[in-house]
């Protein structure tokens, strides 16, 4: 399950302003789970661990038979935002890092580049290739240019009738463009929830189809999500989501934190800072409000953001993801030269080496003015994946609530649609066109 230690806090903040900030997190976590703030009808993810049926999880299952009966052994997941990050944050972590995968997946529709589009249209002329589209109106630009070029792709390249076979769409139940288009042509289709927002969404057939066409288990997600569930339904200062969406509001509105830096020392969780980041600016970056989100990478970004974080303005804290345990064992040898100067470490596991820097990292970071927020998981499989999305999730419910705004809409991301809509002269766009050529 997931651990959350503020004990690195206690030097910056007095325990009188924490155990403040804890009922004020207890007051939002009661409205979260009576279901009375702002955005309730976005809250089907709260119980998806518990309530989504077996029966899904079978279907995910059929497309993954079919299409290894087929010999796909390339799959594009095309979505954006929350219809990708995800599954690509599960799909890294439980990834060999260099081995090939036997269903190899990747992922378009997040950009518009023609350099990656190309470049991935190179990869799929090679291999035996599926899609899954990902859209609950199928009008999103970025996913419906990538889906509309690899459509026609599939179907040039394996005839209409069978393209009909290699493509999956995840969407609206009853309407849009995507949902319509699936009804014509044939796909097989799953329904994003209309009670669950983008971001909210990995635990639906969203996250659980790409997973499962990977070759992981979903059956172990869901099963790390719901034991987490079970745990955070329980109302007290132990809650491990009330104490950090009480400490992380607290270094904001008391001691001006604007930045919280999410830190990994695995690089197989460099999805899960991405993931992170769109769930927590995303749902509460608004009405002038909010903690920016950031990340970083140890050790590797020690040697390009380290200086920043100990030395720079004093405006951010972090959140260390702490692994307990690796799933490999690798171990320094001696050398008789020692040129490098590391007989010390002979012996000694590789992870020894990655944990003490960890805690030289803290020492380090507390004592140039930095907090340190720990959240704790034992290992990195499905099981604790499943468990962190959880957390990360609940706890960014409560805490926006504390916040004071609503986790789960967001307003300004159509802002930039309407000015890219008009430069690409989108009928209907005429007056904006105009009016944004003037400005720029």
């Amino acid at each position: 399950m997931v651990k959350v230690n503020v004990g690195g806090c206690s030097s910056f903040v007095k325990d009188a302003e924490y155990q403040k900030y804890v009922e004020k997190a207890l007051e939002a976590f009661d409205v979260l789970q009576s279901e009375t703030g702002a955005g309730n009808d976005f809250l089907g993810w709260k119980t998806l661990p518990v309530d989504t049926p077996e029966s899904l999880i079978s279907e995910c299952e059929a497309v993954r038979d079919s299409w290894k009966a087929k010999g796909v052994n390339l799959v594009i997941v095309i979505g954006i935002g929350g219809s990708y990050l995800g599954a690509k944050c599960a799909i890294e972590a439980l990834s060999h890092s260099f081995v090939e995968p036997q269903t190899k997946v990747v992922f378009a529709g997040n950009n518009l580049s023609e350099e990656y589009l190309s470049e991935l249209m190179d990869l799929a002329e090679t291999r035996n290739t599926a899609v899954v589209v990902i859209s609950k109106s199928g009008t999103t630009t970025e996913p419906a240019v990538a889906f509309r070029i690899f459509k026609e792709f599939v179907e040039k390249t394996y005839g209409k009738k069978e393209a009909a076979e290699r493509i999956v769409a995840i969407t609206d139940a009853k309407k849009g463009a995507l949902k319509t288009l699936s009804t014509q042509e044939g796909y097989k289709t799953f329904v994003v929830p209309d009670n669950v927002g983008g971001r909210f969404s990995v635990l639906t057939p969203v996250g659980l189809l790409p997973v499962i066409l990977a070759g992981f288990d979903a059956r172990a997600l869901l099963k790390g999500a719901a034991d987490e569930r079970e745990a955070l339904l329980r109302k007290d200062a132990a809650n491990a989501a009330v104490q950090y969406a009480a400490m992380r509001n607290l270094l904001h509105t008391e001691y001006g934190k604007a930045v919280e830096i999410l830190v990994t020392y695995n690089p197989k969780f460099t999805y899960l800072a991405e993931w992170w980041k769109q769930l927590y600016g995303e749902s509460e970056g608004k009405d002038g409000k909010g903690i920016f989100p950031a990340s970083v990478t140890n050790t590797a970004d020690l040697h390009s953001m380290g200086q920043f974080i100990q030395e720079g303005s004093r405006v951010m804290f972090e959140t260390v993801i702490s692994i307990a345990n690796s799933n490999r064992s690798v171990v320094i040898g001696s050398d008789a030269q020692n040129l490098d100067q590391l007989n010390y470490l002979a012996g000694q596991h590789v992870e020894h080496c990655n944990a003490m820097a960890q805690l030289g990292v803290k020492v380090a970071h507390i004592d140039g003015g930095v907090p340190q927020i720990e959240v704790g998981i034992e290992r990195i499989n499905e099981y604790n994946l499943g468990a962190i999305f959880y957390f990360f999730e609940f706890a960014c419910g409560i805490s926006a609530y504390v916040l004071g705004v609503n986790p789960f809409n967001q307003p300004g991301v159509e802002a930039y649609k309407k000015n890219m809509f008009a430069l690409l002269r989108k009928p209907g766009y005429e007056e904006q066109t105009e009016a944004i050529l003037k400005r720029i």
